[in-house]
C-alpha cells in the first residue's frame, strides 16, 4: 500500500471542481474542543502542508473552528493556494465565549459569514459552502437560508453549495432552489442513520461527505464493532481507522472522506486508506454490524 495511489480516485463536485475522494478535515487543528489556538502552531502548519504534498486537494474547514483559528492557519500555511485545491467551509453557526455551538442562520448573518470566510481564507470566491443546519432559529425558513446562498452564488462569491447535518426532505427542498454539490452528514460503520440520504445523493450524482467517518466502533471499544474492525485490521496489517475509511469509500462512489487529525503520522495513515482493498468477506462483516437507518446501539 503506497501513498501515491491512496486517494481513492476523483469525483466531480460541479462548477468545474474535481477532487480526490480522500481529503482532509481541518477541525482538529484548533485547540481542545475545537476552541482556541492549537497547542503547537508549527505542527498544525506542517499537517496542512503535508496534506497538499500527499496530493490531497480537498480541505474542509469553517470560520467557527476556533473560532477563526483554522481558517487563519490554512491561509498562513497554504496561501497562495494551488490551482487544484478546493476549500470547503461551513456557515450557519457561531461559538460563544464558553465554546458553545449556537445557530446563526438568518440570511443576513449567512451573508456576513460568507464574507468573513472570504477574508480569512484570502480568496475572492469560496469553492464550496455548506449550510450547516443547527436547528430552527426564530422561525427562519430553510428555503430562505438556501436562497441567500443561491444569491451569493449568482454574485460569484460562491462556486458550489452544500448542505450539512440535514434530513432527506431538506435535500429535496434545497435542490428545488439551487444545485447542491455535496451533503455532509453523520455516517460511518456503526451509525447508518443517514443511509436514505446517502442513496438519494448517489442517485443524484451529488457528493456525500460523512462526518465522524471513524465512528465509535473502534474509538470506544463497543464490543462487536471494535472486534470486527480489529480483526479485519489485523488480517491486512493496517489500523482500524484505515479499515473504517476503506469501507466508506467502497460503500458508494459518491462518498468523499475528510478524516481529521493534528498529526502528520495519522494524516499519512488516513490518506493511505484509499489504497486498502477490502474483500467481500471483510465488507460483509462490516455491513452486518448495523442495518441501514440504525446505529450500533439500536441494532444491539
Amino acid at each position: 500500500m503506497t501513498i501515491a495511489n491512496a486517494l481513492g480516485g476523483e469525483f466531480e463536485l460541479g462548477g468545474g471542481l474535481a477532487v480526490n475522494r480522500v481529503g482532509f478535515g481541518a477541525m482538529q487543528l484548533a485547540g481542545p474542543g475545537v476552541f482556541g489556538p492549537p497547542k503547537d502552531r508549527d505542527a498544525a502548519i506542517a499537517v496542512l502542508r503535508r496534506a497538499v504534498e500527499l496530493g490531497i486537494d480537498h480541505i474542509d474547514t469553517s470560520d467557527f473552528y476556533g473560532p477563526w483559528v483554522v481558517n487563519e492557519l490554512i491561509a498562513e500555511a497554504l496561501h497562495p493556494y494551488a490551482s487544484n485545491l478546493v476549500l470547503a467551509t461551513k456557515i450557519g453557526a457561531y461559538r460563544d465565549d464558553k465554546a458553545n455551538w449556537l445557530p446563526l442562520n438568518h440570511p443576513a448573518a449567512l451573508r456576513s459569514q460568507v464574507h468573513d470566510n472570504l477574508r480569512r481564507l484570502r480568496v475572492d470566491a469560496l469553492d464550496l459552502v455548506y449550510l450547516r443546519d443547527m436547528g430552527p432559529q426564530d422561525g427562519i425558513a430553510f428555503a430562505d437560508q438556501v436562497g441567500a446562498l443561491h444569491e451569493l452564488k449568482q454574485q460569484g462569491l460562491i462556486r458550489t453549495i452544500g448542505l450539512s447535518n440535514v434530513e432527506l426532505d431538506h435535500f429535496e427542498e434545497a435542490r428545488a432552489i439551487t444545485p447542491i454539490a455535496s451533503v455532509q452528514n453523520l455516517y460511518n460503520a456503526v451509525n447508518r442513520t443517514s443511509a436514505a440520504l446517502l442513496r438519494a445523493t448517489a442517485e443524484a450524482d451529488v457528493a456525500f461527505v460523512p462526518f465522524f467517518p471513524l465512528g465509535s466502533g473502534f474509538a470506544d471499544s463497543r464490543a462487536r464493532g471494535d472486534d470486527t474492525l480489529k480483526s479485519i485490521a489485523g488480517k491486512h496489517g493496517v489500523t482500524q481507522a484505515q479499515v473504517s475509511l476503506a469501507w466508506l469509500l467502497n460503500r458508494s462512489r459518491n462518498v468523499l472522506l475528510i478524516p481529521g487529525t493534528s498529526s502528520v503520522e495519522h494524516l499519512e495513515e488516513n490518506a493511505a486508506a484509499g489504497a486498502l482493498s477490502l474483500d467481500e468477506t471483510d465488507t460483509a462483516q462490516i455491513d452486518a454490524l448495523v442495518a441501514d437507518g440504525e446505529t450500533l446501539e439500536e441494532a444491539h
